[in-house]
Parts: structure tokens; C-alpha cells; sequence
């Protein structure tokens, strides 16, 4: 019996190819939210916003100069356009036609849910470091361009609410991406469907307590200043519950079910 012989009836013994990590596909979410056209842009202009904000509150009298001041305004332009960036995180998987590709090479599709809530959570906390760096040059300034004095006073608590804040922004926009799968739609319903409920819970008075325990608006806002009690949080949690974990429950199950064209 010749070699050859012996090698066409031997096995294969290369090993099967192993699936990427957890940490590899965060990390190929993240390269994604600046990789596009848009997400880069969106990026700048929440960078230009900060700096704008910033300058404001500098060249204005009247403003508040104090170091817990600039974090929380510098906080506006994050929490309104950070969680576009996490919609696009999901929903360019549908608009550029990758989705096929991304699940073929990682099968486990919950898999790449999770790579991409673990992104927009990293997101999140880069977007409020961002802050904090820009709350640090602004209080700087403030003797240059006002008569107060630099004043650093703030408590970890205080930056531990504000994150918390900022991360479920971003998830709630990750929810909806999940729920929709259409960029435009998405970003539409984000912002019109909270705001006209806040309007809706705010103009009848019998709907107060609806207001406060499921507007997300109003339940995250006593997030912004030092000691919030424990109904603040489950009021906050409440909330949490309706406008991203329903959403991101709803859209996790249909991109499980749905079928990849």
C-alpha cells in the first residue's frame, strides 16, 4: 500500500476553528460606532457639543461656575446623542446588509447582543469621562472669565448616579435599535414616543403618579443631584423597566427568531 493511499484514507487532523471571545467581539462593536460615516460625525458633533456647552457656561454671567455644575450640564449633549450612536450600533446590522455576515461568523446570535449592550456600556462611560475632562478645563477657566473662585467640591455618589443615567440613555437606545431594526425609525420613535408621554403624564393630573414612577424624565432627574433615597431608585428602576428592559426583551427575542436575509 503506497503513501498516497495511506493519506487519502487518514482523518483530517486540523483542530476546528474556535469562536471569537467576548472581549474580541466588544471590541469589534466599539471599531463599529466610528468605523461609518455617521457614527464618526456623531461622535464630532457630541465632542463640538460638549466644547460648546462648556464655552456657554463660561461666557455667561449668570452661570453656575462650580465643578458639580459644568459635569451635570456637560451631561445634556451626551444623554441626547450618545444613545443614536447605540441605535446605530444595532440597526446599521440591517441598513448596510451585514447581518448575514456578523451571524455567520458568530452563530450564537445572543452572543453578539451582548458584545453589542457591553459596547454601548463602554460607550457610555467614555462619554461621561468626556465630560468630566471638560468640567475640569472649564473650572479651570473660571477665575479667567469670572470673579469666582475654582470650587472642585463633588462626591462620588454624585458621578456614580450620573453614569448610571448615562448608561441606561444608551441602552434604551440599544433597545429600541433591537425592537425596530430600522435606523430611522428607531431614532424617530426614541425621541417621539418618551416626549409625547411626558406630555401626556404631565397635562393630566390624575395620571401624576404614572409620571412619576414610569417617565423616565422625571424618575432619573433626582439621579442628578446627591442623595437619592430608595424610592427614588425603585421609581427609577420602575421606569428603567418599561422604556429598556421591555424594549430590549421584545427586540432580543425577535432578532433570535428572525430569519437573516
Amino acid at each position: 500500500m503506497s503513501t498516497a493511499t495511506l493519506d487519502a484514507g487518514r482523518a483530517p487532523t486540523g483542530t476546528a476553528p474556535t469562536a471569537p471571545s467576548l472581549l474580541r467581539l466588544v471590541r469589534v462593536e466599539l471599531r463599529k460606532s466610528y468605523d461609518t460615516r455617521a457614527g464618526r460625525w456623531l461622535l464630532i458633533v457630541i465632542g463640538l457639543a460638549v466644547l460648546a456647552v462648556v464655552a456657554i457656561s463660561l461666557f455667561v454671567e449668570d452661570a453656575p461656575k462650580r465643578f458639580t455644575d459644568h459635569f451635570g450640564i456637560t451631561q445634556l449633549p451626551i444623554s441626547i446623542l450618545l444613545p443614536v450612536l447605540g441605535i446605530l450600533l444595532v440597526t446599521s446590522e440591517w441598513s448596510q446588509r451585514t447581518a448575514m455576515t456578523t451571524f455567520t461568523l458568530v452563530p450564537r446570535r445572543s452572543r453578539v447582543l451582548v458584545a453589542k449592550v457591553l459596547a454601548a456600556t463602554v460607550l457610555a462611560v467614555l462619554g461621561v469621562a468626556v465630560a468630566a475632562l471638560a468640567s475640569v478645563l472649564a473650572t479651570v477657566l473660571t477665575p479667567v472669565f469670572s470673579d469666582a473662585e475654582r470650587d472642585w467640591d463633588i462626591t462620588a455618589a454624585l458621578v456614580g448616579q450620573v453614569l448610571v443615567v448615562q448608561v441606561v440613555s444608551v441602552l434604551a437606545g440599544v433597545a429600541f435599535g433591537m425592537l425596530l431594526l430600522s435606523s430611522p425609525l428607531a431614532i424617530v420613535l426614541y425621541f417621539v414616543l418618551p416626549t409625547v408621554f411626558t406630555i401626556l403624564v404631565s397635562l393630566i393630573s390624575a395620571l401624576d403618579w404614572v409620571r412619576d414612577w414610569l417617565d423616565l424624565s422625571t424618575t432619573s432627574m433626582p439621579l442628578f443631584e446627591d442623595g437619592v433615597d430608595a424610592q427614588g431608585w425603585l421609581q427609577f428602576g420602575t421606569s428603567v423597566g418599561l422604556w429598556v428592559a421591555l424594549p430590549m426583551l421584545l427586540g432580543w427575542v425577535r432578532i433570535q427568531r428572525s430569519e437573516i436575509a
